[in-house]
Parts: structure tokens; C-alpha cells; sequence
């Protein structure tokens, strides 16, 4: 989230200012790909949507159609992208071991919509989802430190 954040000129840490302008953002405009979510394992990497953001960035700068709404619709593309592309691994790691809890860490854990996203998901598996207290979920060293 931090270097979609750099990339629509938002201030660091990103992630609650991509969340916020996402929530302005029409969830129809763009679709950006869901990374690794079309094979089988747990692997993930979000370069490749990084690098999808970037281009779409630069292809309304260069048409001139940059303007907050367009940044509010590629900050929900974004979000909604990673926010799938953890609740799909989620899911498919729940279903592949038969466990029936998933701990989320690190700063993209305190984002509400993935909360949302991830709390339906294990709740259809009689599951749960555990998070670390917020000033935890702010980066890696953090997490790795409460885990």
C-alpha cells in the first residue's frame, strides 16, 4: 500500500490514506489483476500489480485525465486487488490444511475492507482470524516481533 501511496502522491505510511480514497472510488472504472491467484499454492507477490498501477497511473497522466476521481478509482482497483488476492491465499490455505484459525499481521492487516473481506470467509469455514493490536500492524518488524 505504501508505494501505491507514493505513486498517487499521498504522504507516508500509505495504506490509510489509500484505503480512505478508495472509499471514493468507483469499484467499476478499473479491474487490476489478482497476482498469482490463478495457480495452485500460497505463494504470493504483488510486483506485478505494482508495476500495473504504475502504468495505469501513467496512462491517465498522459491522456490528462488524472484527477482526484481517477486516483479515488485507481485506489480502489488496487485495493480491492490485494484485499482479493489475501482472502483468496486465506481461503485456500484454511482449506488446504483444515485449520480453523489464520493470524494477519503486518500494515496491511489493519486495513477494514480485507477485516471485512476476511471475517466472511472464516466465518463460512467456522473459522476465525486473528489480528495484532493496531500499533502492531504498522510494518514487517513490527509483526514479526509480535509473532
Amino acid at each position: 500500500f505504501d508505494k501505491a501511496a507514493k505513486m498517487l502522491g499521498l504522504a507516508y505510511p500509505g495504506g490509510p490514506l489509500v484505503a480512505k480514497l478508495a472509499e471514493q472510488g468507483d469499484p467499476k472504472r478499473f479491474r487490476f489483476p489478482r497476482p498469482m491467484t490463478d495457480r495452485p499454492g500460497l505463494d504470493f507477490s504483488f510486483s506485478g500489480l505494482k508495476t500495473h498501477t504504475l502504468t495505469a497511473i501513467r496512462q491517465l497522466e498522459a491522456a490528462g485525465e488524472l484527477d482526484e476521481q481517477a486516483k479515488a478509482d485507481v485506489a480502489r482497483a488496487f485495493e480491492e486487488a490485494v484485499v482479493d488476492t489475501l482472502v483468496i491465499k486465506c481461503r485456500r490455505a484454511l482449506d488446504q490444511t483444515g485449520l480453523k484459525r489464520i493470524v494477519m499481521a503486518g500494515g496491511v492487516s489493519a486495513n477494514t475492507r480485507l477485516r471485512e473481506r476476511l471475517a466472511l470467509e472464516t466465518q463460512k469455514r467456522q473459522a476465525r482470524a486473528y489480528y495484532p493490536r493496531g500499533r502492531f500492524c504498522t510494518d514487517n518488524g513490527a509483526m514479526i516481533a509480535y509473532v
